[in-house]
């Protein structure tokens, strides 16, 4: 099951990185800056499917730093596919890479991705999310569930992800499929993670026969008219666009599944100042403020409690479990045996 030992010293090795600050963390934004520059300009390779949040790092760097922001926004595997295509050709176009946590790991062990040296706004990581050598969290997207306010009452809507397990839900479920990459694996890996739940929730829940999809808008849009009561896992960004709709998002008792999403230097830049600064700028205080007030989780300190509370989904909410790499095929496997 779950290696224990390899994600205690993955900690210890990140508490270690923090601990030894490189000339590089130690090095204040405005010798950064100026060093960044010199370089010109950042290239932003990101996986993650939010241009308004891209347009609005690229517009925030740009006004407060002067230098330009290129930004490239494929699907996951492209973009997987275009660095290994481009760093094979021997061309480094790419300066940052923003990809989850798990996939920017296997890009790191691959040799796509390096270190970066730190930063200095790595200090104010919030706890239970140390930086690496190779990465550091931008943003968290959270998971919890979905209910249609018409067909469930109040008194009966699931409190909590084992709820979902009775059998007056048999066939009564939608979900994103568990069986692929995305936030139905999320929600699938932290069960399996949680000690409450673990893979005897996962066998009972599949008889209840979960109607799997692969299309997360429309999922929401049926649930909300009345298809189906339930929709798991309800992702925290998409919150504040449900609005006006016969729905409630439950916050099960047990915590959120989530995902974290990182940013790391892609190998071989010849801009890894301009990186490095727009890393930083990335987990400022400034933009992480932006990160909250769309429906997403900030990663610094003393940011989540400035949101306004009608953004602040999830917030307060515990973190119970994300996908890692040293799971991640296990992981797969089990669900597609589970849920066949």
């Amino acid at each position: 099951m779950l290696h224990t030992s390899k994600f205690m010293m993955a900690q210890l090795a990140a508490i270690a990185f923090l601990g030894v600050m490189s000339p590089a963390f130690a090095q204040d934004e405005a010798a950064l800056l100026a060093e960044a520059k010199k370089e010109g300009k950042v290239v932003f390779y990101t996986s993650y499917v939010s241009p308004q949040l891209h347009t609005a790092v690229a517009a925030g760097f740009e006004k407060k730093y002067g230098i330009p922001v290129e930004v490239l926004n494929p699907r996951a595997s492209e973009l997987e596919e275009r660095i290994r295509t481009e760093q094979a050709a021997g061309r480094f176009i790419g300066d940052v890479i923003q990809h989850g946590q798990a996939s920017i790991t296997r890009l790191y062990r691959a040799g796509n991705v390096q270190e970066h040296g730190g930063v200095p706004n790595m200090k104010n990581m919030i706890d239970g999310q140390p930086a690496e050598p190779h990465e550091i969290g931008s943003l968290i997207t959270a998971y919890g569930i979905m209910v249609n306010a018409n067909l469930v009452k109040p008194e009966d809507e699931p409190k909590s992800w084992r709820d979902l397990a009775d059998p007056k839900w048999k066939g009564k479920i939608l979900s994103d499929d568990v069986r692929a990459l995305g936030g139905g694996f999320a929600f699938f890996s932290a069960a399996m993670l949680e000690p409450s739940l673990g893979e005897a929730f996962h066998k009972e829940l599949a008889r209840n026969e979960p109607v799997f999809t692969r299309d997360v808008g429309q999922s929401e849009r049926r649930v909300a008219r009345g298809e189906y009561p339930i929709w798991i896992p309800q992702i925290s960004v998409n919150v504040q666009g449900l609005k006006g709709l016969p729905v409630r998002v439950i916050t099960p008792k047990e915590g959120v599944a989530y995902v974290r999403l990182d940013v790391g230097m892609l190998k071989g830049t010849t801009r890894p100042n301009a990186a490095r600064l727009f890393m930083n700028y990335y987990i400022s205080e400034e933009f992480q403020t932006v990160v909250g007030s769309a429906g997403l989780i900030p990663v610094v300190k003393g940011v989540a409690e400035k949101i306004p509370g009608d953004k602040r989904v999830f917030a307060d909410a515990k973190l119970m479990g994300t996908i890692h790499i040293e799971t991640q095929v296990q992981f797969l496997k089990l669900a597609s045996e589970i849920y066949k």
